[in-house]
Formats: C-alpha cells, structure tokens, sequence
C-alpha cells in the first residue's frame, strides 16, 4: 500500500481517516479539498483539475483524500492507484457530521443526498475501468474504518 485514494460522501470523515492511516502507514497525505476550491469557493475546471492532480499522483508514495462529485476527475489518481477505500457510511451519518462542521453550498448537499444512488456506482465503475489492479475497501461504518486501520 503506496498510493492510496480515499474516497465517500461528504461528511463520512475522509480526511480524519486519510490522516490517521497515514500516520500508521507512514505515508504522506494530500487533502484535494484544499488543492481543488479556488477562492471563494469557485471550482477549477476539469482540464484545470487534471494537471492540479497529475503531479500529485506522479509521487511514488501519496494518501490522496478527497470525494469531489460533480466535480471531481477520478482517473488521474485512480491511474496509479494501488489502493482504494471508500467510505460508504449512511446518509443520516454523514449529514449529521456534515451539518455540525457549518453551512454548506446547495450542490453540496445535492452530492451528499444523491450519493449512493448516483455517485457510488460512477465510482466502483471508473475503479473496475481505470484501476483493475487495485485493492478495493469498501468501509460501510466506522467500526469498519477502525478495523482497516489497527491492521
């Protein structure tokens, strides 16, 4: 496990998990939240997005964190992926973490109602397309998230 791209709806705790499992695995880790939104909360272009993420992924060794929906340009880091955990918890969870962090835009709450249904499968697909060769987790609650984290 050397490139690892964490990836779930808004609110699961990506960051929070992408962090720790970095610090166990000793790798370093990329929040793409904080490389994607430019100012004022203003969205990159796709094309713009690519070549943000392609030298992030060229490192040998990345936790490449982040869930961008609509967005978001999967297959630059799925590419070089080795790993991938999805952090599939349940609406009712994530929302509640999501509302307790602050207010969020409307298409931010679309992406976290609409996830399971509609980004979820776009996201096991582009895995199986661009990245065969790498292991899937998929974590359902965060008791599984401790488990994958204390082996």
């Amino acid at each position: 496990m050397r490139r690892v791209v964490v990836l779930g709806r808004g609110g699961a705790g990506k960051s929070e998990f992408a962090r720790r499992l970095g610090a166990r695995a000793g790798l370093p880790v990329v929040e793409l939240d904080r490389e994607y939104w430019q100012d004022r909360l203003r969205p990159r272009s796709r094309t713009g997005w690519s070549a943000v993420q392609a030298p992030l992924a060229a490192a040998e060794e990345w936790i490449l964190d982040g869930d961008l929906g609509p967005y978001d340009v999967l297959d630059v880091r799925l590419r070089r992926a080795d790993t991938v955990v999805l952090l599939d918890y349940s609406l009712p969870r994530c929302a509640w973490r999501a509302a307790r962090r602050g207010r969020e835009r409307a298409d931010f709450w679309r992406w976290v109602v609409a996830y399971r249904r509609r980004y979820r499968p776009a996201i096991l697909a582009a895995v199986a397309r661009v990245a065969p060769g790498a292991t899937l987790h998929v974590l359902r609650g965060p008791r599984a998230a401790e488990r994958f984290l204390s082996r």
